[in-house]
């Protein structure tokens, strides 16, 4: 199958949001019903879209403390020409996470409807620029 530039934009939309803590742009590339997961903890904790965009808009952004975008691509698996998942690695101040990102394409473009995250790895203040 073939890679869809729009979805590619998605995914730099979603990237340029972390970035920014930019809400704007967070609710434009998740679908409203969409929710985030995480098992670090040893439990299922399920946040929905509307309570991380408010924790995100509530952040100082990367981009505003002089912070590089960090944010890698590591798989795209194309499951139909209208639904995907995509792997990414992302940096947020200190914190390195690894996304799978569920993508469908609907009447809004692609947008994310469900994120299962994990914390990789925490950057060393001291190291960190």
């Amino acid at each position: 199958m073939t890679l869809h530039p729009d979805l590619l934009s998605a995914i730099e939309t979603y990237f340029d949001a972390i970035h920014e803590c930019d809400t704007d742009k967070l609710n434009a590339v998740f679908h409203p019903s969409s929710s985030l997961f995480d098992g670090d903890n040893g439990t299922v904790f399920v946040e929905p879209i509307d309570s991380f965009s408010r924790d995100v808009g509530a952040r100082v952004s990367p981009a505003s403390t002089g912070q590089t975008r960090e944010a890698e691509v590591l798989m795209i698996d194309m499951l139909s020409p209208l639904s995907a998942t995509v792997k990414i690695r992302i940096r947020a101040h200190g914190n390195v996470f690894v996304d799978h990102l569920g993508f469908v394409k609907g009447a809004q473009g692609w947008q994310i409807v469900s994120k299962i995250w994990h914390l990789e790895r925490r950057i060393d203040a001291s190291s960190a620029v």
